[in-house]
């Protein structure tokens, strides 16, 4: 599978879902699809960037957008995770690394002086009829929510 780039539809994968479901990206066609990657489950940076899209849920649903968190934590870690923060939306298990190659987001990083791979805190948006409209690599966490919305109310006007 080649990687997505901007203007092609995305391929459609089939991952676990909180809730007990099997989610394909074709589920979402019909509406905006905020796919966001992140590292790992209840670490600082992760829940603060879960939490920026739950508190701004009403802001996409208006814009005919769904949310998906997307990391290679098993289901029942996200679902832990999801209750915990109260997630509005489904957090995908990718433990096969299947999504997060197809969008190329596991990379080289430094871990307490090691190098590991791991996943680069990336979102990408798809339009609702499945291409890729836009993307964010090396997400800051702070910032990140309000570019989101910015580029949504853009697109979807």
């Amino acid at each position: 599978m080649s990687h997505p780039v901007i203007g092609t539809i995305i391929a459609d994968v089939d991952l676990l879902a909180t809730g007990g479901k099997n989610v394909k990206l074709s589920d979402f066609r019909g509406q905006y699809l905020v796919l966001y990657f992140y590292p790992k489950d209840n670490t600082p940076g992760c829940t603060q960037q879960g939490q920026a899209f739950r508190d701004n849920i009403d802001k996409f649903t208006q814009l005919n957008a769904v949310i998906v968190g997307v990391s290679r934590d098993s289901v029942r870690v996200h679902e832990g995770f999801k209750g915990k923060q109260q997630f509005p939306f489904d957090l995908l298990s990718d433990s096969d690394e299947v999504l997060c190659r197809l969008f190329d987001v596991i990379k080289m990083k430094n871990m307490y002086g090691k190098q590991v791979l791991g996943i680069e805190r990336s979102t990408f948006l798809v339009d609702p009829d499945g291409v890729l409209i836009h993307e964010w690599r090396k997400v800051k966490v702070k910032t990140h929510i309000d570019e989101v919305l910015q580029v949504l109310n853009t697109v979807s006007v």
